[in-house]
């Protein structure tokens, strides 16, 4: 019995350590579209929540040209001065770019878009607009509201994109993929979180994928574990997860 509650302790323990690490993932995704000589790089974090980021934490990660915010910055309960601190901290990194999750409608929005505003950050609800890398050369980034609150419109979102630059569509939940075969303009990337990973998997199995990398037919889709938790503050084989990406040429030739 003792030996049986020491081994539970013990995972919980190693549950909950899990889910406050900040982890970082450094990827680097080559577009053979990608004109410009220079990289863009961006911080994507998703699924904040409850957590409070820590100012040591982001000074060891790299600045970037945007930090894009992929939902559920705050839910029910959070203080928003939490979340302006968080912003601020953000801020540090670079520009910043926000789309809604699911737990950021069920706050007061008048409040939230408030602080936003306040703190500079850029709300993209079916919204898209062009960053300069250099000379003429640029790259769109496109942010849809939630799915499931039936506020997102890719089709008006991508009306907006008017050249042929690399586009990064951002979307709370990643069925968005779903929503692209028929969009007429050519998507590299979508950056989503809200499943967590799954949060906690027993032997590789979890009610959604662990989070990933992967292409679905010409476009790179990011699934992020999220940093955060939902209901519990534990995980298991889904650590949770930010990641620094670069954007560059193919092969590192301008196209």
């Amino acid at each position: 019995m003792a030996v049986t509650l020491l081994s539970f302790l013990l995972m919980a323990g190693w549950m909950v350590k899990r889910a406050f690490e900040n982890n970082v993932n450094y990827t680097k995704i080559e577009l053979d579209h990608y004109k410009s000589e220079r990289e863009f790089s961006f911080f994507f974090i998703s699924d904040i929540h409850r957590r409070i980021l820590d100012l040591n934490w982001i000074k060891t990660i790299p600045s970037a040209d945007a930090v894009i915010i992929g939902g559920d910055l705050i839910e029910k309960g959070v203080p928003f001065s939490r979340v302006e601190k968080n912003i601020q901290l953000l801020s540090k990194l670079g520009p910043v770019y926000f789309v809604y999750g699911n737990n950021d409608e069920e706050v007061d929005l008048k409040k939230l878009n408030q602080l936003l505003r306040a703190n500079n950050v850029t709300i993209l609800e079916n919204k898209a607009i062009k960053l300069q890398i250099e000379n003429d050369h640029g790259l769109w980034i496109a942010g849809v509201g939630d799915i499931s609150y039936q506020k997102d419109d890719v089709q008006k979102t991508l009306q907006m994109v008017h050249t042929s630059d690399p586009i990064v569509l951002v979307s709370h939940e990643p069925v968005v993929i779903d929503k692209l075969a028929h969009v007429n303009k050519r998507i590299d990337l979508v950056l989503s979180g809200h499943t967590h990973g799954g949060q906690i998997r027993l032997f590789g199995a979890g009610p959604y994928e662990n989070g990933s990398l992967k292409k679905v037919n010409s476009t790179y889709q990011l699934i992020s574990n999220g940093f955060g938790t939902t209901f519990i503050p534990l995980r298991l084989g889904a650590k949770s997860e930010t990641h620094h990406i670069s954007l560059a040429p193919k092969n590192g030739s301008v196209v």
